[in-house]
């Protein structure tokens, strides 16, 4: 049975995913460090995961349960290798998928990224969530699902 987990601290589409789990009857998990209050819809397929605040917690936990049946929606890129490493499928919040072609042209451009930060440089940060990232990422993890039960 494919299951969503959502790398949920700093996720910009927790309810769209709950909204699309609640419709296709999915369980969703959705775990965080607890830094930031996250209030969870009151569905019986949600769950709210909190694990130890600390670097790669909620990431170590939804990497050692994810199956290659599951999806991980996440902005974080090591998060999304080690997911795709396990079969898994894994979406960005804009809707991108990211697979074994493209993550490692995505690590070696994040790594670029905290180099130049270490250098000084201001890489600047994402960009704010638009309608049309919305209706991408929708339109992503409705194929990510499908795909997901046809395999």
């Amino acid at each position: 049975m494919t299951e969503i987990y959502v790398d949920g601290d700093a996720c910009p589409v927790r309810d769209e995913v709950c909204r699309v789990a609640d419709r296709l009857g999915l369980t969703v998990f959705i775990v965080a460090n607890g830094s930031r209050p996250i209030r969870p819809p009151r569905t019986p397929n949600v769950r709210m995961i909190m694990v130890a605040e600390g670097a790669d917690k909620a990431d170590n936990w939804i990497a050692e349960r994810i199956t290659g049946a599951d999806i991980c929606v996440t902005t974080d890129i090591p998060l999304a290798s080690r997911c795709l490493a396990k079969g898994a499928r894994a979406l960005s919040p804009v809707g991108k998928h990211w697979t074994r072609d493209n993550i490692g042209n995505a690590l070696a451009g994040r790594e670029m990224a905290r180099h130049l930060r270490e250098l000084g440089v201001n890489t600047g940060g994402p960009q704010p969530m638009t309608k049309a990232d919305r209706s991408r990422f929708l339109s992503a993890l409705d194929n990510a699902v499908q795909a997901a039960r046809r395999s």
